[in-house]
C-alpha cells in the first residue's frame, strides 16, 4: 500500500551490494511505474554512475517505447556500476521521490549531508539540492497555477451545466405547455364541431316552426274571412228586420189616423200573419246565428292559441338569435386562438427544422474535422518517420566527422570545424504564397534555440561531467514533454500561447529594455528608441480558445498602410479596413478578423508579439514595427466586430480599451481638457489612442464607492507620465543640498505627489517599463543584464476592483499606537479583537505550509494569529480588529480578505498627547515617532489603498476614536482596488 509504513532498516551505507540490489529488485515494478528517468538522471550523472552516452541511450533509444522500459533499462545500466549505482539510485529517490524512497528502503527521507554516501562532493551536493528544491518549488507553483486554472474551468463548466439544465427545464416546460395547448385545442375543435351540429339542428327546427307558423297564419286568414262574411250577412239581416219594423210602424200610424179601427185590425192581422209566418225563418236564422257564434268562439280560441304559439316562437327565436351571437363570438375567439396556436406550432416546427439543420451541419463538420485530423495525424506520422531518419543520418554524419577529426588530431594536424550550413543560412524568401503556405507557414528561423529539442540539446555538449547549469535548465524545461505527448497527442488544432521573448544568437547585441532610463549628471534621461514593454511580456500557456486561428504569411512592409485596426484590450484588436491591391488584400485578409499574434524578423532576430489582450496603442506600435515578411494570426469574430462597431457608432464606447490604473504621480491640469489627477487616484482608461492626440489617454476619474465616472478628460500616456515622474525625481535630486528643515518639508510634499513603485518581475504587465541602474552601466555591451539589475519606475499601476460583501477587518498603524487603540475600538458594538490561537506542532507546520499563519505572538510556543481566527470573527458579520503589522496584508489578500488600513500620522505635538499612554507600555515619544516613520515608508509598497489621518485632525484620545469611527464607516463603503503582485 502507498501509505504503509515499513519497519526501520539498517543504514544504507552498511548494507552490502547484493542486499541493496535485492531491495531494489523487490520493488522493481513499483520503481518502473513511479520514476521518470529525466528527473533522476541529472543526479546520477552528478554521482558519475551514468555517462553521457548512457543518458542518450536511455532517453533517445527507439527500442524503449515507454517510460517503464526506459526506467528498467536505466536500472540495468546502474546494476553494472555495482554498489555505487544502487546507492546513487536510492539517494536520487530520497531527493526527488521521498514517498517512493520510504516504501522501498523503509527509512524516512532526509537531506542531511551525513545521510548521503559521499559519491558527490559536499559543495556539488549542496548546489544540486538547491537546484532540486528550486525545481520542485517551480513545479509546485506551476501545479498550483494549473489547479487554479482547472478549478476556474470546472466552475465555468458547472455554471454552463447549470445553464444547460435551466434551458432543459425551460424546454421541458415549453413542451408540456405545447402538449397541453394541443390537447386544449383538440377539445375546443370537438366542441366547435358539436356546436355546429347543434346549430344545424336549430336551423332545421326553426325552418319547421316557420312553416308551421305560415300554415297557421293561412288558416287564421281563412277563418277571419268566414267571420267577416257571417258578420256581413248578420248586419244585412238586422238591417232588413229594422226596415220591416219601421215600415210596419209607419203603415200602422197611417191606418190609425184614417181608419184607426181598420188599421188596427189590419195591423193585428198583419202581425198575426207575420207571427204565424216568421217563426220558422226566425228559427233558421237563430240557428245560423248560434252556429256562427259557436264557430266564431272556436275561431277566437284557435286564434288565441295561435297567438300564444306565435309569441312563444318569437321568444324562442330571440333566444336562438342570442345563442347564435354568443356562439359566433366563441367561434371567432376559438378561431383566433387556433390561429395563434398554429403560428406557435409553425414557429416551433421551424425552430426544430433549424436545429435539425444545425445538427446535420455539426455532424458534417465533425466528420470533416475528424477526417482532417486523421489526415494530419497520418502526415504527422510520416513526418516523424522522416525526421527520425534524418536524425539517424545526422548522428551518423556527426560520428564520422568526429572520428575524422580525432584521426586528424592523432596525426598532429589541427582542423577547424567547418561552419554549419544552418548558421550561414538566412531567412528564406517566400516568393509565392499559396493558400496552404498562408495557413500553415514555416517558422521564421528554424535554426534558433527555440526550435531545438531540449533533450537533444542536453546531450550535444562535449564538456566533461558533471553537466553544465545550462544543460540542467534545458532538461528542466523538457520535463513535461512525455506527459504532454501522452495527453495531447491528437490535440493539434488549438493555438498555444507564446512567450514573447525575442530569439537572439549569442553574438547578437543585448535586447534593449523598453523605455530605459539612464542616469546623467543632471538626473535621468529617456531613451526614445527603446522597445515597448509588451515585447518582453511573458505569457503563460492559455487554455484552448473557441474559434479557429488562421496564420497568414505576406509581405508586411508599411503594414499600417495596408490595414486599419480598431478595438482594444477588452474587445480585442480587429481588422477594420484593408487597402485594395495591397499584399494583405491579395492573401485574403478581410475586415472583422481579430489579430491574435504577429511574427516577423528584424535585425536577424525573430520576434513574436501577442496582441490578443493588448491595447490599441500597443497594437498600433507593434504593427508599425513590422518589416519584411510577417506571419499574422487571425481569428474570425465577425459578430463581436459588428457589435463593437455598433457601440462605437452609438457612442456607447470610444474604443475597445478598458482597464483601471492607480496614479503614482501628481499631474496638474493642462490645456486641451487634460485632467488634474493626484497621487493614489483611480482612473478608468477608455481609449489609449484618442483622436487628435498622440501621447495622451482618454480616462475617467472613478467614484470611490461605485464604478461611476466623476470627471472625464485626457491624461498623459504611460511614457509621457514616466517623463513627468522622472522630472519630479530630478527636482528632488536638485534639493539634496538644502537644509534639513527644508528637506523635511520637501519630503512631506513629495510624499503626497510621488509614489515610487519598483518591481523585480520583468514583462508581466504591458504597463511596466524597465530602467537601467548604475550596475548595468558597467556591464559589457554584449552581455544581457540580469533582471535584478533593473529598477522599474511605474507612473501607473494596473488595479482590479473588489467588492467585499461583509465587514472588513481593521488594521491600525503605527503598530505601537495600534496596541493602545485596539482594545478601545474592539469594545465598540460591531467590533471584536482577533485572538491568538495555541497550535500544536503539526497544526503549526500545516498552517505555515499553507501560508495561513499571519503572525506569531511568542517564539517557540506556537501561539499565533491565523486566517481561521480572522474568518471566524468575520462570519459573525462584525469588524475584526487586527493587532498585527503590515506583513499580514499580503497574506490576507491571498485569502480574498481586504482589511481597512488606517495610518494615523504622527508629529512631536501629537505624540506628546499620548505620553501617558506610552509610559504604560514602557515606551517613549521617540519610539512612536521612529515607528511611524519606518512604517510610513512601507505603506507605498502595499498593493492597496490606505487612509491617512492627519495628526492635526484630533486633539485627544476621545476625538481620535470618534475620527476613527467615521473613517471606518467611510472605508467600508468604498471599493477595494488591489494591485497585482509586483514581486
Amino acid at each position: 500500500m502507498a501509505g504503509e509504513i515499513m519497519p526501520e532498516r539498517p543504514d544504507l551505507k552498511e548494507m552490502p551490494e547484493e542486499e541493496l540490489w535485492e531491495l531494489i529488485n523487490d520493488n522493481r515494478h513499483r520503481l518502473s511505474l513511479g520514476i521518470r528517468p529525466c528527473i533522476v538522471i541529472p543526479y546520477l550523472r552528478q554521482a558519475r554512475v551514468l555517462t553521457e552516452m548512457d543518458e542518450d541511450e536511455i532517453l533517445s533509444s527507439h527500442n524503449l517505447t515507454n517510460r517503464s522500459m526506459r526506467t528498467s533499462h536505466m536500472m540495468d545500466l546502474l546494476r553494472t556500476q555495482g554498489r555505487n549505482g544502487a546507492v546513487a539510485l536510492l539517494e536520487s529517490l530520497m531527493i526527488h521521490y521521498p514517498t517512493l524512497y520510504t516504501q522501498v528502503s523503509g527509512r524516512k527521507p532526509s537531506t542531511e549531508p551525513s545521510r548521503f554516501s559521499g559519491l558527490i562532493k559536499y559543495s556539488e551536493l549542496t548546489e544540486y539540492l538547491i537546484r532540486a528544491v528550486t525545481g520542485m518549488q517551480d513545479e509546485l507553483r506551476e501545479a498550483r497555477c494549473e489547479a487554479g486554472r482547472m478549478s476556474t474551468r470546472c466552475a465555468s463548466l458547472e455554471s454552463e451545466i447549470e445553464q444547460m439544465m435551466e434551458h432543459k427545464e425551460k424546454s421541458r416546460s415549453l413542451q408540456l405547455d405545447y402538449e397541453r395547448m394541443h390537447r386544449h385545442l383538440s377539445s375546443l375543435q370537438r366542441e366547435v364541431t358539436q356546436l355546429k351540429d347543434e346549430k344545424c339542428d336549430l336551423y332545421v327546427r326553426y325552418t319547421a316552426a316557420i312553416e308551421e307558423k305560415s300554415a297557421v297564419s293561412m288558416r287564421l286568414h281563412d277563418l277571419n274571412l268566414q267571420i267577416y262574411q257571417l258578420q256581413t250577412e248578420l248586419q244585412k239581416t238586422q238591417t232588413e228586420s229594422d226596415f220591416q219594423k219601421r215600415r210596419s210602424l209607419r203603415s200602422l200610424s197611417l191606418l190609425e189616423a184614417s181608419h184607426p179601427q181598420e188599421e188596427v185590425r189590419n195591423q193585428r192581422f198583419q202581425i198575426t200573419k207575420i207571427e204565424n209566418i216568421k217563426p220558422a225563418h226566425q228559427d233558421i236564422l237563430a240557428q245560423d246565428l248560434a252556429e256562427a257564434i259557436d264557430s266564431q268562439v272556436e275561431l277566437a280560441g284557435q286564434l288565441r292559441c295561435y297567438s300564444e304559439e306565435n309569441e312563444q316562437l318569437h321568444r324562442e327565436k330571440q333566444d336562438f338569435l342570442d345563442q347564435n351571437e354568443s356562439l359566433t363570438l366563441q367561434v371567432q375567439q376559438l378561431t383566433l386562438d387556433c390561429n395563434m396556436h398554429q403560428q406557435k406550432n409553425n414557429v416551433f416546427q421551424n425552430q426544430m427544422r433549424e436545429l435539425q439543420t444545425e445538427r446535420d451541419q455539426a455532424y458534417l463538420s465533425r466528420n470533416e474535422t475528424q477526417s482532417q485530423i486523421a489526415c494530419i495525424l497520418a502526415e504527422k506520422d510520416i513526418l516523424r518517420s522522416q525526421m527520425m531518419e534524418l536524425q539517424e543520418i545526422t548522428f551518423s554524419v556527426n560520428a564520422n566527422h568526429i572520428k575524422e577529426w580525432q584521426n586528424s588530431k592523432e596525426k598532429g594536424m589541427t582542423w577547424d570545424c567547418p561552419p554549419s550550413k544552418s548558421e550561414d543560412s538566412s531567412f528564406p524568401n517566400c516568393c509565392g504564397h499559396g493558400r496552404l503556405d498562408a495557413v500553415t507557414p514555416l517558422p521564421l528561423n528554424p535554426f534558433t534555440t527555440e526550435c531545438e529539442d531540449p533533450l537533444k540539446c542536453s546531450v550535444r555538449s562535449a564538456n566533461v561531467e558533471p553537466p553544465s547549469p545550462q544543460s540542467l535548465c534545458r532538461r528542466h524545461r523538457g520535463l513535461y514533454k512525455d506527459s504532454i505527448l501522452e495527453t495531447t497527442e491528437t490535440d493539434d488544432s488549438s493555438l498555444d500561447d507564446f512567450e514573447i521573448f525575442p530569439v537572439e544568437k549569442e553574438d547578437d547585441t543585448p535586447s534593449r529594455q523598453p523605455c530605459a532610463l539612464r542616469r546623467t549628471k543632471n538626473g535621468f534621461s529617456l531613451i526614445k528608441s527603446s522597445v515597448p514593454p509588451f515585447l518582453v511580456r511573458s505569457r503563460q500557456k492559455a487554455i484552448r480558445v473557441n474559434g479557429r486561428v488562421v496564420t497568414i504569411a505576406f509581405q508586411g512592409e508599411t503594414l499600417l498602410n495596408q490595414i486599419a485596426v480598431v478595438g482594444g484590450n477588452k474587445t480585442g484588436v480587429f481588422v477594420h479596413e484593408v487597402t485594395e491591391g495591397s499584399a494583405a488584400h491579395t492573401v485574403g485578409i478581410t475586415y472583422g478578423a481579430q489579430i491574435v499574434e504577429v511574427r516577423y524578423q528584424q535585425n536577424q532576430k525573430a520576434l513574436r508579439m501577442v496582441l490578443e489582450d493588448s491595447t490599441l496603442e500597443e497594437a498600433l506600435w507593434a504593427l508599425d514595427q513590422v518589416t519584411g515578411l510577417c506571419h499574422l494570426s487571425l481569428r474570425p469574430r465577425q459578430d463581436d466586430y459588428e457589435a463593437l462597431l455598433h457601440q462605437l457608432q452609438q457612442k456607447e464606447l470610444s474604443s475597445g480599451d478598458s482597464f483601471y490604473v492607480r496614479v503614482n504621480v501628481t499631474i496638474p491640469a493642462g490645456p486641451k481638457g487634460t485632467l488634474s489627477v493626484s497621487c493614489n487616484d483611480i482612473l478608468h482608461v477608455t481609449n489609449t489612442r484618442p483622436p487628435d492626440t498622440e501621447d495622451s489617454w482618454s480616462a475617467n476619474q472613478v467614484h470611490p464607492c461605485q464604478l461611476l465616472a466623476l470627471h472625464s478628460g485626457l491624461v498623459p500616456n504611460y511614457y509621457r507620465a514616466q517623463r513627468l515622474l522622472i522630472r519630479a525625481l530630478e527636482e528632488m535630486n536638485l534639493q539634496k543640498f538644502k537644509s534639513k528643515k527644508e528637506e523635511d518639508v520637501l519630503n512631506q510634499k513629495t510624499r503626497k505627489t510621488v509614489r515610487i513603485v519598483s518591481t523585480g518581475r520583468q514583462g508581466r504587465n504591458p504597463l511596466w517599463v524597465s530602467v537601467e541602474n548604475d550596475k548595468s552601466k558597467t556591464t559589457d555591451l554584449g552581455e544581457k543584464s540580469a533582471p535584478r539589475s533593473c529598477l522599474t519606475l511605474m507612473p501607473y499601476t494596473p488595479v482590479t476592483p473588489h467588492f467585499p460583501p461583509i465587514c472588513r477587518p481593521v488594521l491600525l498603524l503605527p503598530s505601537i499606537l495600534g496596541r493602545i487603540l485596539n482594545k478601545k475600538v474592539a469594545s465598540w458594538q460591531g467590533f471584536e479583537l482577533c485572538e491568538p490561537e495555541m497550535l500544536s506542532s503539526s497544526d503549526h507546520a500545516a498552517c505555515l505550509q499553507k501560508s495561513e499563519l499571519l503572525e506569531e505572538c511568542e517564539q517557540g510556543r506556537n501561539v499565533c494569529y491565523t486566517l481561521q481566527s480572522v474568518e471566524k470573527v468575520m462570519k459573525k458579520g462584525i469588524h475584526c480588529v487586527l493587532p498585527l503589522g503590515l506583513d499580514c496584508v499580503r497574506r490576507l489578500h491571498r485569502a480574498e480578505i481586504f482589511p481597512i488600513i488606517i495610518f494615523i500620522g504622527q508629529s512631536a505635538r501629537s505624540a506628546h498627547k499620548l505620553k501617558s499612554k506610552l509610559h504604560r507600555l514602557h515606551l517613549s515619544e521617540e519610539h512612536l515617532l521612529m515607528c511611524s516613520r519606518s512604517e510610513e515608508t512601507l505603506l507605498d509598497k502595499l498593493p492597496c489603498l490606505y487612509h491617512h489621518v492627519n495628526p492635526d485632525s484630533w486633539c485627544d484620545q476621545a476625538s481620535l476614536l470618534t475620527r476613527l469611527s467615521t473613517v471606518i464607516w467611510e472605508e467600508q463603503r468604498k471599493i477595494v482596488w488591489v494591485e497585482p503582485d509586483l514581486w
